[in-house]
């Protein structure tokens, strides 16, 4: 488990070079905002208020490629639990904070992620200048 990357890794910069071309301007391996400082954003895009995480298929129990090593199992079956669990409480942390969480398997293709990902920015882009848009509209004026 020491070998294992906490970022930088392949399906990570495949991602975050597809993102890159695509104009799309972030922030690597962050703490969450207003989380718990040991747990990491792989890629933030603060503009549009996104965290994308890229989940490897064996550590994150990927529904397709995830399995439990044959050799201490309940060992590996706890540990793999509490790393959904962590997911999960990061997740909610994060939505709770106005924050889009975007979970990409590591098997996905990055250049088609990366165009998901470039969807939602401008969906959220302009649901953030519509929301302003309409409260200044709403401001009584000031004479």
């Amino acid at each position: 488990m020491r070998r294992t990357r906490r970022s930088g890794t392949r399906p990570e910069i495949a991602l975050r070079r597809a993102l890159h071309r695509r104009g799309l301007r972030f922030i690597v391996d962050q703490p969450v905002p207003g989380g718990n400082r040991r747990r990491r954003v792989d890629v933030l895009l603060r503009g549009t208020r996104i965290a994308v995480f890229v989940d490897g298929c064996f550590w994150h129990s990927c529904p397709e490629h995830g399995h439990l090593p044959v050799a201490n199992r309940s060992w590996w079956r706890l540990k793999l639990r509490g790393i959904a669990r962590r997911d999960r409480d990061t997740d909610a942390v994060l939505a709770a904070m106005g924050w889009l969480v975007v979970r990409i398997w590591e098997h996905e293709d990055p250049v088609e992620a990366a165009t998901r990902l470039e969807h939602v920015t401008r969906a959220r882009k302009l649901t953030v200048k519509r929301s302003t848009r309409r409260r200044f509209a709403a401001a009584p004026d000031e004479d």
